[in-house]
């Protein structure tokens, strides 16, 4: 019988994202805080969430292949979180106008039975535009990007606000780095593509 895929993910995106690859898979949510430790710079926290995500739906799923991401954005060597509300997406997009923001966006594959976890992470560098302060609320009220990290859904009309993207995985961005994750798969016998 083949192993089951787990997505431990609340996000529409990531499901959209593993959807491509078209294997069969379930989602569960990994519950529990998502904040940073003291101290803990971007990277690490990105590559911590990631583990602590697939790791703990892996506990109530041992008999699954358990995928867990996380995205942090930077600016200046600080994290950008998901905005509070609609003033702080309009503060961050104000502050990233005409610079660079890199995105950290961390992989863990953990497989339950036999405890095998692989970790990492996938960096994109992200240029923004100068644009208005209308054309920004424009983009707010249309996009409502709350739960997206530096309030950029670069999958939609976000990508209005960006000059250009380097990335070794166009997908990293949105998200879950599908060239890596195909990559782990296989490490874990998962075939692709699958008819």
């Amino acid at each position: 019988m083949p192993t089951s895929i787990v997505l431990a993910s609340s996000s529409p995106y990531r499901r959209q994202l593993l959807q491509r690859l078209g294997l069969p898979f379930e989602v569960q949510a990994p519950g529990g805080e998502e904040s940073a430790q003291p101290g803990e710079a971007p990277l690490q926290q990105a590559r911590r969430l990631a583990l602590l995500k697939a790791a703990s739906v892996s506990s109530r799923r041992p008999d699954a292949i358990v995928i867990g991401s996380d995205q942090v954005a930077v600016l200046d060597g600080v994290a950008l979180g998901k905005p509070l509300d609609h003033q702080d997406a309009l503060r961050q997009l104000l502050q990233m106008q005409g610079r660079q923001v890199r995105f950290h966006t961390a992989l863990a594959v953990v497989r339950g039975a036999d405890g095998r976890s692989e970790l990492d992470c996938v960096d994109t560098l992200v240029q923004f535009r100068r644009l208005p302060p209308e054309a920004l609320e424009a983009y707010l009220l249309i996009e409502r990007p709350y739960d997206c990290a530096g309030s950029a859904k670069i999958e939609s009309l976000g990508i209005c606000l960006v000059e250009w993207v380097r990335s070794d995985d166009p997908t990293a961005l949105i998200g879950l780095p599908l060239i890596r994750l195909t990559s782990m798969l296989a490490g874990c016998g998962v075939a692709l593509p699958q008819r």
